[in-house]
């Protein structure tokens, strides 16, 4: 018996996806997406001057991004299940909506983001984050007689 997919998981997917191209774009294209995106100046200098640092950073949460999105995929029975699949998708959206709502304690540890920054990218984890919470709570019946 085939079940509809969840669009909410795929939405979040895509999402997760994208976020991580527009981070493998800073690699790409240098100081200027650093600065377009609001990373903060000294991750563009670092950029400029050919650091390793913003280029491991910006890999690390691309790559991260990418599991997610892989996870979201599972999570809607688009891929295969993978292990600890509702687990990691709850860890997922507390993730994405505690980095929504923190904003405000994390921008002291950043100081060189700018406002723009901070709440653009808020704006959106808030919404990647409500897109897994629904996806999750219409696919919680499933994932748990799974046992994933």
């Amino acid at each position: 018996m085939h079940r509809r997919k969840n669009k909410y998981l795929i939405a979040s997917s895509g999402c997760c996806f994208l976020a991580a191209f527009a981070h493998l774009g800073c690699i790409v294209f240098g100081a200027d997406w650093y600065r377009m995106f609001g990373a903060g100046e000294e991750m563009a200098q670092m950029a400029e001057q050919g650091l390793w640092y913003p280029t491991l950073v910006t890999l690390t949460i691309a790559a991260i991004l990418c599991v997610w999105g892989t996870f979201a995929l599972a999570g809607a029975g688009v891929i295969r299940k993978l292990p600890f699949t509702r687990s990691i998708l709850v860890v997922i959206t507390s993730v994405f909506l505690l980095r929504a709502f923190s904003f405000s304690a994390l921008k002291p540890m950043f100081p060189d983001n700018s406002l723009t920054f901070w709440l653009i990218s808020s704006a959106i984890c808030l919404f990647i984050g409500s897109l897994f919470a629904v996806g999750i709570k219409q696919e919680w019946s499933r994932l748990t007689k799974a046992n994933v």
